[in-house]
């Protein structure tokens, strides 16, 4: 057993560097280039240093998942994962080191040498250059993280660590097959989603496997509470498992499908679409493969001819390890192939011609689309598969929850539900539809989007009350490991979201980011850069829901103000935004005038600026007038609710207050 727990890590390891060479050789990954010939030492050692890397990763990002949602924090078994994890990490860094220089030598051939030339070129590079500033900051990240993974012990340093692995994920996805396609939006988002998923799943059963003990589970599973031994049961950390593996094996799916339309666009038969029909067929045999062993080793318990739901494996020892090492040797056979994957070249050229770009289309990356009108609204998407996967979570679990309330005989309001997935849906079309398409090109529609985001989505959003849902929906931990409720819970009190939930303070960047965001070098990050345009919806979306949810929230959060001073502040807003509409319909100076100014499209720059100045002024204020309206209702229903109870109260004492109160007037008189 303990041989079996060694030797299947450095099996699949090896089934992956053989999986590396195969692809490479079949789909010419590793072919010699006719001006200048790195040597096989990088042709074939990057690709594989690239395996091994992306193996590391996944073992110590699925550990870290694996350790905040399944494991008991600080007992041996959260130590022993975040060990691995730390030293997956270390690997990955020193493996990230070598593809660096292999990168740096696949484009300078010179002879290295201690000398103040080759330093200058080994700056330019990493400095100057896209892809080596992609490969230093990754390299850089993933030792701060290695560090990180060290020292981390506590749940909230794992959680923050783990936040921070989205670094690392962002620089690989963008300096893959993604960084040169054309469509380089939906390529850099499905090769991160793909990444981040395949991490937790593989990564995680590399943890499972590790974690696997020569004893019979059921022992563990039925150990009293107080045993020595404070780990979770191995049935319960399978189950926490398989959850995550069946939601990231549906995202992997999704983001694999996407990747592939967007580098061959039906051309399967070349070499880089049989490696893509090769690992998909290895990703769904090792998902099928690990449900159902999954499956036969928690089959249910039964004692005494009554059945009972047991979380307990049905297997020996033994049996587990072999099946989970048979398991790892599939992935890395996988890994393998993924990593020659990424060498082989695609079948839809990576780099648009130079001479045949139009502006938009340097600008950009995708070729103007159609005048706008309004049908180009139903006719024209431009399909985001990150905000897809988010958006479909955010509507699966809340429908999940509501589900799970009903089959318990509680009930949910219906209107919140319908607000709810009413806001998703706005939230997925503003992130996919043709809005999302149109406002790299007008700024107008670029503003309308803007506004919806930030003013229209959380006005859905924050009357679903999500918060609530979970509360109810999400069963407690027992153990003293934390799920999804036990992070909410801890998210939701912590002294950060108690300072930003604040009415005042999230009154205050509500209004000012407005501001900053337009005015500043922010505005032209998100435009260029992909990154810069998920954080400005993340950071609108976030804003937006915090100010909504100070005026009309249900959720539980800081002492709201009175509803007097929640007019107050949403007059503020109306104010604030108004003058800003004023600001841009007024003004001469275009703001991103290298940007829109430069689409050739046709439209006039700055009276489309000025058009966006009117949607920021009049259409942005809709949803602040609707809060107003539902703020002064809800002033209404409690100031009546108050007179009820009052009344009940005099009822019940004879008006003793107002009695009292006339008493102590008419004393004041008589003095």
């Amino acid at each position: 057993m303990q041989r079996i727990r060694l030797l299947a890590p450095a099996l699949a390891i090896l089934a992956g560097l053989a999986a590396t060479w195969a692809a490479l050789e079949f789909g010419g990954g590793a072919a010699a280039p006719t001006l200048q010939d790195p040597g096989p030492a990088v042709r074939y050692g990057v690709p594989m240093a690239s395996m091994l890397r992306n193996v590391a990763i996944a073992a110590a990002f699925g550990g870290i998942v694996l350790a905040c949602f399944a494991l008991v924090p600080r007992s041996r078994d959260w130590h022993r994962t975040l060990d691995v994890a730390a030293a997956s990490a270390g690997i990955a860094t020193v493996a990230q080191g070598f593809i660096a220089f292999g990168s740096f030598r696949q484009v300078v051939s010179s002879p290295v040498t201690a000398t103040n030339d080759f330093g200058e070129l080994l700056q330019f590079f990493f400095v100057e250059v896209e892809t080596g500033r992609l490969l230093l900051g990754t390299l850089l990240s993933l030792a701060l993280l290695t560090v990180l993974l060290l020292v981390a012990r506590s749940p909230v340093a794992a959680g923050f660590t783990v936040a921070l692995w989205a670094v690392p994920f962002w620089l690989i996805a963008s300096g893959g097959h993604a960084g040169g396609t054309a469509n380089h939006t939906l390529a850099v988002s499905s090769l991160l989603l793909h990444l981040l998923f395949v991490s937790i799943w593989l990564g995680g059963l590399l943890h499972v496997g590790l974690l696997a003990r020569g004893r019979d589970a059921i022992a563990a599973a039925d150990a009293p509470a107080d045993a020595a031994a404070p780990d979770a049961a191995y049935g319960d950390v399978l189950l926490r498992y398989s959850s995550l593996a069946l939601a990231s094996f549906l995202v992997v799916a999704f983001s694999g499908i996407v990747s592939a339309w967007v580098r061959m666009e039906g051309d399967w038969f070349s070499e880089y679409g049989i490696l893509s029909l090769t690992k998909a067929a290895l990703l769904v045999v090792l998902g099928a493969f690990g449900a159902w062993q999954r499956m036969r080793m928690l089959a249910p318990a039964t004692t005494g001819g009554a059945s009972r739901q047991a979380p307990a494996p049905r297997m020996p020892g033994r049996a587990i390890a072999l099946l989970l090492a048979l398991e790892l040797t599939v992935m890395g056979v996988t890994a393998g192939v993924a990593a020659g994957l990424a060498r082989t070249p695609t079948p839809v050229p990576e780099v648009p011609p130079g001479t045949e770009a139009t502006p938009a289309e340097i600008l950009t990356g995708r070729p103007l689309p159609p005048t706008f009108e309004p049908a180009r609204l139903v006719d024209q998407w431009a399909l985001d598969p990150l905000w897809t996967v988010i958006c479909a979570m955010f509507a699966f679990f809340y429908i999940a929850g509501v589900v799970r309330l009903a089959r318990r005989g509680d009930r949910w309001p219906v209107g919140r539900t319908i607000s709810w997935l009413a806001g998703v849906a706005l939230l997925w079309w503003c992130t996919s539809g043709a809005l999302n398409l149109y406002q790299e090109f007008q700024f107008s529609l670029h503003m309308l989007v803007h506004m919806l985001l930030g003013m229209a989505v959380p006005v859905l959003l924050v009357p679903g009350a999500p918060i609530t849902l979970a509360m109810r929906a999400i069963r407690r931990r027992r153990d003293g490991s934390r799920g999804g409720r036990e992070w909410l819970m801890a998210i939701v009190h912590s002294k950060y979201m108690e300072v930003l939930s604040s009415p005042l303070i999230s009154a205050g960047l509500f209004v000012a980011s407005l501001w900053v965001f337009y005015y500043t070098p922010l505005f032209e990050w998100s435009m260029d850069d992909h990154l810069g345009h998920v954080w400005m919806v993340v950071h609108f979306v976030g804003s937006g829901y915090l100010f909504v949810q100070a005026i009309i929230g249900i959720d539980p959060g800081p002492a709201r103000p009175p509803y007097a001073l929640r007019l107050v502040l949403l007059l503020g807003a109306m104010v604030f935004h108004a003058f800003f509409g004023l600001t841009l319909m007024t003004g001469d100076a275009l703001l991103l005038a290298d940007w829109f100014g430069a689409m050739g499209n046709g439209v006039d720059a700055l009276e489309d600026q000025r058009v966006g100045g009117g949607i920021a002024w009049s259409i942005g204020e809709i949803p602040t007038v609707i809060l107003a309206m539902v703020t002064v209702v809800l002033w209404w229903r409690s100031d009546k609710r108050e007179q009820r109870r009052t009344d009940r109260a005099a009822v019940r004492d004879g008006d003793a207050e107002l009695n009292a109160y006339n008493d102590m007037l008419e004393r004041m008189g008589k003095r």
